[in-house]
Order: C-alpha cells, then sequence, then structure tokens
C-alpha cells in the first residue's frame, strides 16, 4: 500500500504508535495518584482489599518516586537512542515500566511503601527514555512544516494517558477487582503497545520498507532544505560546550522547568486537593480530575488546527508562532490557578470551570517550547530534549515534597493557595525568558560539519 505525501502517510502512522507509547507512559506514571487515595482510605472504594496507614508526607514521597529514577536516565537516553536507534529504547523501556506496574500490588504487599518507592524508582529509570527516543524519532519524520501538527499529535497522547487513567481509576478501584486493578489494566494495555511498537514501528523513513518513495523524498528533502543535514548524519561528537553556552537553549531549560513544576504539581496533588477541599469522593474526583486533561487534549488539536492555518497564509513568523502560543499555555493558567485557589466546595462549578482552564490552555504549550529542542537543532533534537527533560523533572520533582512541606494539614485552603502561588510565579518567569530569549532558527552547532562561532545571537526567524 502507497501513500502519497499530502495525505495519510506512514509518518503519520508513527505519530499515532509514539500517541500510544505517550499515552501508556502517562497513564503509568499517574496511576498511582488515584490509586493512592483508595490505598490509604479503604472505605473510599471496596473496603474487602488492604488498606495502608501513610503519613502525607509518606504519601508526597512516593508520588515524587517516580522522578528519582526519571531523571537519572534522560541525558544518557538522548545520547543511546542516537546510538542504538529510539525504537528499542523505547520499546524496552515501556516494556520494563509495564511490566513493574502489574506487579505493583504484590511488591506493595511484600515490602510495603519502601518496596513500592524503589518500584516507582525503576520505572522512572525505564521512562527515562520516553522524551529522547520520542524526540529522536520525531526530527527524522516531520518535515519543518508539520512539524508542530505532527509534535502536537503525538504528545497529546500524554493527555489522553490521563484522562483514560484518571477516568477510570475510581470505577476500578470500586469494583470487585479494588485498587490493584489500577495496576494491572495500565501495565497490561503497555505490554499489548510494546507488541504494536515492535511490528511498526521505525527509527526514520529509510529504514521503513513500505513507504512509498514519494513519501521519502519529500520528508527527506524537507529536512535537508531546513537543517542543511542528511537523515543519515551521524556526528561523532555531541557540542556540549556549545549546548551550555547557547542562551536561546539555556532559555529553553528554564522554560521546560517551570512548566514542568506546574503541570506535575497538578497532575499528582489535584486528586488530594479535590478530596479534601472540594469534598469529593473517589468516584466524582476521578472523573472530574480527568476533565481538565479531556479538555487539554481537545483544545491541542484546537491549537494545531489553528498554527497549520497560520503557517499555511503565512500570517506569523515561526518565532512569533512559538512565543504567542507558549504565552497563551502559561499565562493564562497563571491567572485562573490564582483564582482557583479562593474558590471553596460551595462554588464547585467555578472551581471546576477555573481547573479545566488552567490545564486545559497549558495545551498550547504544545506548540511552543515543546517542539523548540528540535527547531535549534535537528541533529540533537533528542540529546536535547533529554538535557531539558532531566533538568525540568529535578526541579519537578521537589513539587510535591513542597506540598508535603507546606501542606501540613490537608484541610487548609490557604496552604494549599500557597501551592498554587509558587506554580503561577514559574509560569510568569518561565514564558517571559522565552519571550525574549527564544529563538527557533537552526542552531551554527547543529551541523556536524562546521564549528560554530556564535550560538547564541541567532536572529529569530
Amino acid at each position: 500500500m502507497t501513500f502519497k505525501a499530502t495525505g495519510f502517510g506512514i509518518r503519520h502512522l508513527q505519530c499515532f504508535l509514539l500517541f500510544g507509547a505517550l499515552s501508556v507512559g502517562y497513564a503509568l506514571r499517574v496511576n498511582l495518584s488515584v490509586a493512592i487515595v483508595a490505598m490509604t482510605d479503604k472505605n473510599a472504594t471496596n473496603p474487602d482489599f488492604m488498606e495502608y496507614d501513610w503519613s502525607e508526607k509518606t504519601k508526597s514521597l512516593l508520588l515524587s518516586s517516580f522522578f528519582w529514577g526519571y531523571i537519572c536516565t534522560q541525558i544518557p537516553a538522548g545520547q543511546l537512542a542516537r546510538k542504538f536507534g529510539p525504537k528499542v529504547m523505547l520499546l524496552w523501556g515501556l516494556l520494563l515500566a509495564s511490566v513493574l506496574t502489574v506487579l505493583t500490588p504484590l511488591i506493595t504487599h511484600i515490602g510495603n511503601w519502601q518496596l513500592l518507592f524503589f518500584m516507582r524508582v525503576l520505572q522512572g529509570l525505564s521512562q527515562g527514555v520516553v522524551y529522547p527516543s520520542v524526540h529522536t524519532i520525531l526530527s527524522k519524520w516531520s518535515p519543518p512544516d508539520e512539524r508542530g501538527q505532527l509534535s502536537t499529535y503525538c504528545y497529546s497522547g500524554t493527555q489522553f494517558g490521563t484522562v483514560v487513567m484518571l477516568a477510570i481509576s475510581g470505577y476500578l478501584a470500586s469494583s470487585f477487582l479494588g485498587w490493584p486493578s489500577i495496576f494491572y489494566v495500565s501495565g497490561g494495555i503497555g505490554i499489548l503497545w510494546v507488541v504494536a511498537w515492535k511490528v511498526w514501528g521505525a527509527n526514520s523513513p529509510s529504514e521503513y520498507k513500505s513507504i512509498s518513495a514519494e513519501e521519502k523524498k519529500f520528508i527527506q528533502t524537507s529536512l535537508d532544505a531546513d537543517s542543511n543535514s542528511k537523515e543519515n548524519a551521524k556526528p561523532a561528537k555531541i557540542p556540549w560546550a556549545q549546548f551550555f553556552t547557547s542562551v536561546p537553549f539555556l532559555v529553553l531549560i528554564l522554560v521546560h522547568s517551570t512548566q514542568n513544576w506546574g503541570f506535575w504539581t497538578l497532575l499528582t496533588q489535584i486528586p488530594s486537593y479535590m478530596k479534601n477541599i472540594l469534598g469529593m469522593d473517589i468516584k466524582s474526583n476521578a472523573l472530574l480530575s480527568a476533565l481538565p486533561y479531556t479538555v487539554m487534549l481537545l483544545l491541542s488539536f484546537v491549537f494545531s488546527s489553528i498554527s497549520a492555518l497560520l503557517n499555511k497564509k503565512k500570517y506569523l513568523k515561526r518565532s512569533v508562532s512559538r512565543k504567542l502560543f507558549n504565552t497563551i499555555g502559561h499565562w493564562i493558567p497563571m491567572i485562573s490557578l490564582v483564582a482557583f485557589g479562593y474558590v471553596g466546595p460551595d462554588k464547585l462549578g467555578l472551581a471546576i470551570f477555573l481547573l479545566t482552564i488552567t490545564v486545559g490552555i497549558n495545551s498550547a504549550t504544545y506548540l511552543g517550547y515543546q517542539v523548540n529542542h528540535i527547531d535549534l537543532s535537528p541533529n540533537y533534537a533528542g540529546v536535547l530534549m533529554g538535557i531539558t527533560n532531566c533538568i525540568s523533572n529535578i526541579v519537578s520533582l521537589k513539587a510535591p515534597l513542597v506540598v508535603g512541606f507546606i501542606v501540613t494539614n490537608e484541610k487548609s485552603a490557604e496552604q494549599w493557595r500557597i501551592i498554587f502561588f509558587i506554580a503561577a510565579f514559574f509560569y510568569l518567569i518561565g514564558n517571559l525568558l522565552f519571550i525574549i530569549f527564544g529563538r527557533t532558527s537552526v542552531q551554527p552547532w547543529n551541523n556536524p560539519t562546521e564549528t560554530p562561532k556564535q550560538n547564541n545571537s541567532t536572529p529569530a526567524e
């Protein structure tokens, strides 16, 4: 079967598979956010399953444990993806994470929170390969004019996995299978994805046997024209010094870090906030916790369509487009998040609306900083993503710990309000610096045949 370059092609199939990878990855990350409520309060769900007496600090530690492993494999993963191919790295990373998820109930029964903590660290280690591998694959499969759209399609999987996991977790925990089924279902789906990826995934167009000559030529000529580098170019030496003296890249690290702080604060803590402050039971809690991420998923396609239209009509330069969408994704949520902290259980509808705006509008960042790694350097996109994701997650792993330190009384709205102000402040600063110093043109150090003399003064496109 052949595909036209302008229609549905193998590049879209790869994006669909990457969408699945990110859906699985996030489902395996967030399952504990809802499950931990049931694991520590059996009266909230099915009382026939074991209950654990964990303090708020212990729960915060468990919710942050994933990141302790996750940050360790980010930078090595980018290099390994270039050396061994991102397909195999993605396959083994998610396979290990899925198997460990299925074993979670047994592991917790054997070793309580201490062994669960260790297991979540291992899951983080295995999932550290995901983002660098996905970015490496995207840099080979996405033509520059389609980059924003294809990246959005892939990364919207993070919302899809989050939505599905949050939506069904309450029902699974309340079913006859109890809270262990949350881990059985999510881990089982992950294993099924691994099989699909083994069969249909590919590192690049040159490795996919059934791709049409037309589509393969379309992708490669587009990439060559944008980056002045061949698909098979394998730079022998990574220009580390140029990375860390490049102002656009340093700003990218910062804005990625501020994004992760806000995103993971909400993702890991909203189920607890809704239960303790808004007084919601776990079933309605799970469904309404999923609502903002459903809206985020839908809005990601809306923003992508708007971006495609603007790009087609040449209304905005690439740099203006990246900064515009990033501003929408950070500064609107900044305002709504602060307002959310001042709404009590007597105005539940308004609280849900503000939370939905805060999370949903954040999807605009997929067309902002999220794709900027590939803009700056198609050759090193996976390595750059590994670096920024490593540093940003070192920052974000402290978010649940800060919650545990500040929120000593989980029923105190005033203490939770401080948490929201901190996240809003990070959104403000990160995007402001991205507007001022961010760039979208390919940097001199991207080309392995040239020695860059300057790497922080490239004009915006």
